[in-house]
């Protein structure tokens, strides 16, 4: 009989649990092309940060964060939020085996109320619910993750992480946790090294598989 505990998953949401990133893709290369045109790939180069950390960064001006605060919150509104084939069906096998559930998303607030209007159950499947608001410190920074395990009561080495972006990857290597790569948005050759396995989406993953790859 297999020892090992899980107690806690944290997933990411975009590109992990949604199929949302070609949508951001888009977005931000408008973005980019209007407001950046010297800065080569940002749309890309911005995955798994917070909208405070880009504004920082390649946004400065006020009137242009305004302009595209404005943008970004209509085009979430409108975004079609569907779920990575077998994420739904793993989450609730999860919390059917006692596995608390947590969302750490550097999306904020408003962001997760569009999504819970097009996914009105969507908040029934965690058990807590973490956003940029949440945290100080973004995605490469450890924070997001250690602060999802300790608000599910669990140590880090009960814990696994799933992510798709670098930045993210990088937050969960950096926490300690088990952190699986989901190959959604990079290829597998380009994440293999930056955490501890990969998968190329849910399908066919359920509790007992995720015990066996962990433990």
């Amino acid at each position: 009989m297999n020892e090992f505990r899980l107690k806690a998953a944290l997933f990411d949401l975009d590109g992990t649990l949604m199929d949302t990133e070609p949508q951001y893709t888009i977005f931000w290369g408008r973005m980019a092309r209007q407001f950046r045109p010297d800065v080569p790939r940002l749309e890309h180069k911005i995955k798994g940060t917070t909208l405070t950390q880009i504004f920082d960064t390649y946004f400065p001006d006020p009137a242009v964060q305004a302009e595209i605060t404005r943008g970004l919150d209509a085009w979430e509104h409108d975004m079609h939020y569907e779920f990575t084939p077998g994420a739904r069906e793993f989450l609730t096998d999860l919390k059917a085996h006692g596995v608390k559930c947590a969302l750490v998303t550097s999306s904020n607030q408003k962001k997760m109320d569009s999504v819970m209007e097009q996914v009105p159950d969507f908040s029934s499947l965690f058990d807590r619910i973490l956003t940029s608001e949440d945290f100080t410190a973004s995605k490469p920074a450890p924070d997001c993750y250690l602060l999802g395990a300790r608000v599910l009561g669990a140590d880090i080495a009960e814990s696994v992480v799933f992510e798709d972006a670098f930045n993210g990857l990088a937050a969960g290597m950096a926490a300690g946790i088990f952190t699986i790569g989901l190959t959604t948005n990079n290829p597998a050759e380009a994440i293999r090294d930056k955490c501890n396995y990969v998968i190329p989406d849910f399908i066919g993953l359920d509790y007992n598989k995720l015990l066996t790859i962990i433990s």
